[in-house]
């Protein structure tokens, strides 16, 4: 079976945000803050139930998060010692055989920002929002990328970099999208390194 390493993200420490955020979504293990975390995107979706196989059987890993649909799979592993989900991701490589250099280069597909959101718009997203409230008068942050996983690494960079409030993040399917709120200045800082984080990966 050939199998596309559409996502392939090495996460060394989960910001608060993001991983509690994870943690009211999933079904899985609950990460912690400061948690390292390995999220890894398959084409087919099926092959994803081996991949999980594969990493807890080589490793102390826990998984938080498996989605498996028929076009692309997705699993979030994590442990308190990086080590442990370094190895996770080679023991999937190597059964993939497959290298990190291999994984989808992701790419920006909607960026914008809205500023002063207004509060009917505010209470619209509020009712689908998973994650913190969305205030009116705040600016709105949309990102998409694809593939869908390296939604988590935007989400994680622009926490680390701002003071924002992360409303909602979808991880999987054919794009991810990020949701996040805060002051005019704030959300421009989220904006930009998330972004920049997106840019910076390698892949084909």
């Amino acid at each position: 079976m050939s199998v596309t390493l559409r996502g392939y993200v090495f996460l060394d420490s989960l910001q608060p945000q993001l991983a509690a955020f994870t943690g009211t979504t999933c079904r899985g293990f609950l990460p912690l803050a400061g948690q390292a975390s390995l999220w890894i995107e398959t084409a087919p979706g099926m092959i994803i139930n081996r991949v999980t196989d594969v990493a807890l059987k080589a490793t102390r890993s826990v998984p938080a998060v498996q989605v498996v649909e028929r076009a692309f799979g997705l699993l979030e592993v994590h442990h308190d010692d990086k080590g442990e989900v370094v190895s996770a991701g080679h023991a999937i490589l190597d059964f993939l055989g497959l290298e990190e250099s291999q994984r989808n280069k992701p790419k920006v597909v909607s960026n914008q920002i809205i500023r002063a959101i207004e509060p009917y718009q505010a209470q619209l997203i509020n009712r689908n929002r998973q994650g913190m409230m969305l205030i009116p008068g705040q600016s709105l942050f949309i990102l998409e990328t694809e593939p869908a996983a390296y939604i988590v690494l935007a989400a994680n960079e622009a926490e680390k970099n701002a003071e924002v409030n992360l409303v909602n993040v979808r991880p999987f399917g054919a794009f991810g999208r990020l949701w996040m709120a805060g002051s005019e200045s704030e959300i421009d800082s989220a904006a930009a390194a998330a972004v920049a984080a997106i840019e910076a990966v390698s892949g084909v």
